[in-house]
Order: C-alpha cells, then sequence, then structure tokens
C-alpha cells in the first residue's frame, strides 16, 4: 500500500502560481511513476503531470507546458508541482496518484490522495 497526501492548493488570482506537494509514504518503492491529474466541476478528470522515480523522466499534457512543472524529492519521497502563469479554467481538485507506468491513463495509477482544491479567480 502506498498513501499520499497532497497539500498547497488554495485561492489566487489569475496569472499568480501556486505549488503543490504530494507526501507518499508505505511501499513507495512499488511505484515507479508519480502523477498528477485535475478534475474541474463538471468534467472528467484529466492528466496534468508525471514524473518516474527511476528514470527522472517526467511528462505532461499540452495545456500546462510552459507554465507547470513537476519536480520530486527523492529523499522525502515527495512530488511537487509549481504552478505558474494560472488561468481560470486550471480550476480543478488536484489530486496526486501512484503508479508502474510513467503515462498518463488513469488506469495505471493504483494509488490516489484524496485531493487539493486549486481556484484561481479572474
Amino acid at each position: 500500500q502506498v498513501q499520499l497526501v497532497e497539500s498547497g492548493g488554495g485561492l489566487v488570482q489569475a496569472g499568480g502560481s501556486l505549488r503543490l506537494s504530494c507526501a507518499a509514504s508505505g511501499r513507495t518503492f512499488d511505484s515507479n511513476a508519480m502523477g498528477w491529474f485535475r478534475q474541474a466541476p463538471g468534467k472528467e478528470r484529466e492528466f496534468v503531470a508525471a514524473t518516474s522515480w527511476t528514470t527522472g523522466g517526467t511528462y505532461s499534457t499540452n495545456s500546462v507546458k510552459g507554465r507547470f512543472t513537476i519536480s520530486r524529492d527523492d529523499a522525502k519521497r515527495t512530488v511537487y508541482l509549481q504552478m505558474n502563469s494560472l488561468k481560470p479554467e486550471d480550476t480543478a481538485v488536484y489530486y496526486c496518484a501512484a503508479g508502474k507506468l510513467l503515462d498518463n491513463a488513469q488506469d495505471d495509477y493504483d494509488y490516489w490522495g484524496q485531493g487539493t482544491q486549486v481556484t484561481v479567480s479572474s
């Protein structure tokens, strides 16, 4: 089992920044990939970005490239999502997830955090 705890969400004005954190505990070495997903009101949950513990590779969706950066602290088993130039359409609940494959498919992630709300005002 892997436990994931997100933090860092909040209310920010458009153009502002937030940094989300996801602390992993438990059998973290069973999971190669850590990902961020988000779900806006009335919409399906979608992939945002992911990173690999083993290769260091990263992968993000086109809509956040150049604005969001995923990073990790191996010693702390913590993954971060630095979000800059935030837009109202980034408003969503952001979820951290752990899985074996570095990809954007939700089904490939076995463990999920409780989510943290990000609200961007215009």
